[in-house]
């Protein structure tokens, strides 16, 4: 019995005729071509609770006839796509790349930000945002002026993710303050007002951020190279292949000298690993040749 059968033999609960071995493959293909994502055989019954509120929403009654619907809608499909993405993030996450970023990289940008310099981030994959919003703390630090001073200068911080409701959660910056223990209390203070269990963060800090829908395997409409990249945790969801294209395009967007921050099971290889020095773990530097 291969892999995909004993996964289907193991699901509970699941019609006859409703969803089939052949619908999951199909929709693998779908989701791997459109977003690189890796669907294994033991993701079937993920695959099935995701998609069945769609699979009735939309009326086809049957994964075969929703498969047939994606395949020829745009806009389904993308919803499809935004379904079967995790989006498991939290603040200051793998703290220490914040630690390089505000000791090593923060003042340079801020130096180069002052003397009227373009400054460019992007967050990539940003989920509901706690990546992005623990890249901007750390970035302005506990002053609350140094954030109407960036205001003023030519310095974004760029957010994009592919799934929607994600996006819609990190633009909105709103959080359960049970989910703010890693955030440094000055940073906390400074940045997020707080009230009735909930924390948002303050129009200033927000103010500096753009927010932006993205396919990563899709095409890139930044035409400006970025000092900074963080891209953490999205690529153990894509093969060998797609994770060294991914990572060359990285390292061809970022400026010399900029740096890219990845998740701590992730690594360089294929072409980017000329183009990048690791100086720390899971960060890595572009060459300035």
């Amino acid at each position: 019995m291969s892999a995909l059968a004993e996964a289907f033999a193991k699901l509970p609960g699941i019609g006859k005729g409703i969803y089939a071995p052949a619908d999951f493959e199909a929709v693998r293909k779908i989701v791997h071509q459109t977003a690189g994502i890796v669907l294994v055989p033991g993701k079937a019954m993920l695959v099935y609770s995701r998609l069945a509120p769609l699979v009735r929403n939309t009326g086809c009654g049957t994964f075969a006839a929703y498969v047939k619907r994606i395949e020829a809608d745009d806009a389904e499909r993308r919803r499809a796509i935004c379904a079967l993405t995790t989006n498991h993030t939290f603040f200051f996450r793998e703290d220490h790349h914040f630690d390089h970023f505000g000791k090593h990289v923060r003042p340079g940008l801020l130096k180069r930000a002052s003397a009227g310099e373009p400054v460019r981030i992007w967050s990539a994959g940003c989920s509901s945002g706690e990546e992005t919003w623990s890249i901007m703390m750390t970035m302005l630090g506990a002053d609350r002026a140094v954030a109407a001073r960036l205001g003023a200068l030519d310095f974004l911080l760029l957010a994009t993710d592919i799934a929607d409701h994600a996006l819609a959660t990190a633009e909105e910056a709103q959080y359960r303050i049970d989910t703010l223990d890693a955030v440094p209390g000055e940073l906390r203070r400074a940045w997020m007002r707080e009230r009735d269990g909930q924390a948002e963060i303050v129009d200033d800090a927000r103010a500096l951020v753009r927010f932006k829908s993205l396919n990563l395997l899709g095409d890139w409409p930044m035409a400006r190279p970025f000092d900074v990249i963080f891209c953490r945790n999205v690529m153990i969801y894509f093969d060998q292949p797609t994770k060294e294209r991914l990572v060359h395009r990285f390292a061809r967007q970022i400026a010399p000298g900029g740096h890219l921050y990845i998740g701590h099971s992730e690594r360089v290889s294929g072409a980017a690993a000329q183009m990048l020095t690791q100086v720390g773990p899971t960060i890595y530097r572009k060459d300035a040749a």
